[in-house]
């Protein structure tokens, strides 16, 4: 990913993160998004492992599939015994998103990698408040 297509994409999540209604984007000081070109070796790992993906999938396959990942309790399962717990963050991978929107080449592909981005942060912000993915392919975030 060139620096340029960096900073296209950024610009495009600033667009999002600014049309997002006032209650949302104030959990966005709470909840921080990180946005990486892609998941680390590391974290494609430990998703590996944790979501027992088979091994003779190709790392680079893999990880142009995340689009986005929440890490952390969800609303729905903290308790007050949970105060000490790290907090909670959004990843947003661009190669990802880049990629299911289709690519910079596609006509429009501004206006389609800006409706992915949006996609995909509420799909995470739905993890948050404790929606599964089948609440969230219902809602239409998936």
């Amino acid at each position: 990913m060139t620096d340029q297509e960096r900073d296209r994409f950024d610009n495009l999540m600033e667009q999002v993160i600014a049309a997002l209604p006032d209650d949302l984007a104030v959990l966005l000081r709470e909840v921080p998004v990180i946005v990486d070109d892609a998941p680390s070796p590391d974290l494609l790992a430990h998703l590996r492992e944790l979501w027992q993906i088979d091994q003779s999938v190709p790392d680079s396959d893999f990880r142009l599939d995340f689009c986005g990942l929440h890490t952390g309790r969800m609303l729905t399962e903290r308790s007050v015994e949970d105060a000490s717990d790290l907090p909670e963050h959004i990843h947003l991978f661009r190669l990802g998103i880049i990629e299911q929107a289709g690519g910079w080449t596609i006509p429009d592909a501004e206006d389609v990698i800006f409706e992915e981005i949006a996609v995909t942060l509420l799909h995470e912000i739905g993890h948050h408040f404790g929606l599964e993915e089948d609440d969230l392919e219902e809602l239409g975030y998936n």
